[in-house]
């Protein structure tokens, strides 16, 4: 019997012992179809998470989060600088509709259609849907994601033609250009 549980107890530690292995990262799909929705799930339906929240270096490219950065930076000295002036109740430059979506509106729903990867690049065709006026709108945007030494993070939003400007990056860099 006590054979018995010494083989036991010298099977189960090396089982334990498996567990602490590295487990293999995730699959480039799974990685971008998760960073995907993790823009569409935390910025998608507002834009006060903009605002309220430090912009995280594990979503966006360095790149991406510096253009950011100075575009919600440009925004709060507006914002300052219109509660200072001779009138303070004229409306402040800020981002106005979903800056992450071709649709001013936003969207109701989304789907991601395809990815395709090329080295340390990929792009997520994206399908949206806002039925919440009629007729609804559908359209499609990419979202280019870069691959870091710290996993895949999201460079650039490609808009549908429906949108006002070509890309993300453009659309801030012109509203940071607007606050001057």
């Amino acid at each position: 019997m006590k054979k018995l549980f010494l083989c036991l107890g010298i099977f189960l530690f090396f089982i334990s012992c498996k567990k602490n292995e590295p487990r293999p990262s995730l699959s480039s799909d799974t990685a971008i179809n998760e960073k995907v929705n993790e823009l569409y799930t935390h910025y998608g339906k507002s834009n006060e998470a903009i605002y309220n929240q430090p912009i995280p270096d594990s979503l966006f490219s360095q790149d991406l989060k510096k253009v950011l950065d100075e575009a919600i930076h440009a925004s709060k000295a507006d914002i300052e600088k219109v509660k200072k002036s001779d009138h303070p109740d004229e409306k402040p430059l800020i981002f106005e509709g979903a800056i992450f979506s071709s649709l001013y509106e936003g969207f109701t729903s989304y789907k991601i259609k395809s990815v395709k990867i090329q080295n340390k690049t990929a792009e997520a065709l994206v399908a949206f849907e806002y039925n919440a006026a009629t007729p609804k709108e559908t359209w499609m945007d990419t979202v280019h994601l870069t691959n870091t030494e710290k996993g895949w993070r999201i460079d650039n939003v490609t808009f549908d033609k429906i949108g006002n400007s070509k890309d993300l990056k453009a659309r801030l860099t012109e509203f940071v250009q607007s606050t001057k």
